[in-house]
C-alpha cells in the first residue's frame, strides 16, 4: 500500500493508516478543500490517477516518465510540474507533480521535500477567508512554500560567497580547497536555479491573459508570487556571477603567483648562467697552463701572476659585456 497523507480544511489531518487510495474521494466529500500528498510513485498511484481520478494520460506520462517543467490545463483539472529542494545532505532538487481537480489538490513526488512541510503548516493555519478563495489558493500556498524554502538557502549561499571572496583576497593566510569550494557553490546555485526558474515560468504562465490556469480571485496572490520568484532568479544570477568572478580572480591570483615564481627562477638561472659563462674561459686557461708539460710558455705571459692577470682580464671583460647587455638587472625595461 502506498504511503500518503490526506488533509482537509474541516477535518484537518485524516488518519489514512487503514484507508486505500481509492477511498480518498469519498473521504473528502463535504470536508471543504483537500490536499492529498503521495510520497511514492508506483503502480498503485498510476491506477489511482488513471482510474479513480480520471486524469489525462499526458499527466500520467509526465509523472512516470522524463518530466520537464509544465503547466497544463485540461477539461476539468490542471497539472503543474515544478522542482523543489530535496531534504538531502547534498543539495538536490526533485519534481513535484501537482494535480488540481475540483476541491482536491494532489501532490506526487519522491523523497522528503522541506517545502511540503512548510505548506503543511500553512494549510493548518490558513485563514477561513483565504480558504474560501478555493483550491487555487492552496496551489498558491504550495508554490509560495517552495519559493520561501529557497530564501534561507540563498542567504547561506550569500554568506559562503562573502567568505570565499574574503579568503581569495586575503594575503595574510593560505586557505585550502578554495577552488573546489567555489566549484561546489557554483553547482549548488545551478541546482537552485532549476527550481526557481521553473517556479518563475509557471507563475508567469498563470498570469498570462486567456490561459486561465487559476481563478481571477487569486490573481493578486500569483502576481506577488511572480515578483518573488523574479527576485529569486535575479539573486541566483547575481550570486552565480559573483562566484564566477571570484573563481576567475582566484585563478588570476594563482597565475600571478606562478609568474612571480617563474620570474625568480629565471633570475636565479640567469645568475648561474653568467657565473658559469665567466668561469668557463678561466677554467680553460687554468686547464691549459695546468698541463704537466715542460715546454709550456708560462714565462712568456709573466708566470703565475701573469696568468692570473689574464684570467682576471677575461672575467672583467665578460662582466662588462653582461653589464652593457643589462643582464645584471633583468627586470630593467
Amino acid at each position: 500500500m502506498s504511503a500518503f497523507r490526506l488533509h482537509t480544511t474541516y477535518a484537518g489531518l485524516i488518519d489514512t493508516s487503514s484507508m486505500a487510495l481509492g477511498e480518498v474521494p469519498q473521504a473528502v466529500e463535504g470536508q471543504g478543500l483537500a490536499w492529498l500528498d503521495l510520497a511514492e510513485i508506483n503502480e498503485e498511484v498510476r491506477a489511482f490517477l488513471t482510474d479513480t481520478m480520471a486524469v489525462d494520460e499526458l499527466i500520467v506520462e509526465d509523472v512516470f516518465g522524463d518530466a520537464t517543467t509544465a503547466s497544463l490545463k485540461f477539461d476539468n483539472h490542471t497539472f503543474f510540474a515544478v522542482r523543489a529542494r530535496n531534504d538531502a545532505e547534498r543539495l538536490d532538487t526533485e519534481f513535484v507533480f501537482v494535480i488540481v481537480k475540483g476541491n482536491i489538490l494532489i501532490t506526487v513526488h519522491r523523497g522528503s521535500l522541506p517545502a511540503l512541510a512548510i505548506f503543511r503548516r500553512r494549510v493548518a493555519k490558513s485563514d477561513p477567508e483565504d480558504l474560501a478563495l478555493g483550491v487555487d489558493y492552496l496551489l498558491y500556498e504550495l508554490l509560495d512554500a517552495i519559493a520561501d524554502d529557497w530564501t534561507p538557502v540563498l542567504s547561506r549561499f550569500s554568506g559562503t560567497l562573502d567568505d570565499l571572496e574574503f579568503q581569495v583576497f586575503d594575503p595574510s593566510n593560505t586557505y585550502d580547497n578554495l577552488l573546489e569550494r567555489l566549484h561546489g557553490l557554483k553547482g549548488n546555485l545551478r541546482e537552485a536555479n532549476k527550481s526557481i526558474e521553473s517556479l518563475n515560468s509557471i507563475t508567469m504562465r498563470c498570469l498570462q491573459p486567456g490561459v486561465r490556469l487559476v481563478g481571477t480571485n487569486v490573481m493578486g496572490y500569483f502576481t506577488d508570487l511572480h515578483q518573488l520568484t523574479t527576485a529569486l532568479v535575479k539573486r541566483v544570477s547575481n550570486y552565480s556571477a559573483g562566484a564566477a568572478s571570484t573563481r576567475d580572480a582566484y585563478l588570476s591570483n594563482i597565475s600571478m603567483q606562478l609568474s612571480e615564481s617563474n620570474a625568480k627562477l629565471t633570475e636565479v638561472m640567469t645568475t648561474l648562467t653568467m657565473v658559469g659563462a665567466i668561469m668557463l674561459p678561466l677554467t680553460l686557461i687554468a686547464g691549459l697552463f695546468g698541463m704537466n708539460n715542460v715546454d709550456l710558455p708560462a714565462d712568456r705571459f709573466g708566470g703565475f701572476w701573469g696568468i692570473v692577470g689574464i684570467m682576471g682580464l677575461f672575467a672583467a671583460m665578460m662582466m662588462a659585456y653582461f653589464w652593457r647587455k643589462g643582464w645584471f638587472n633583468p627586470r630593467r625595461p
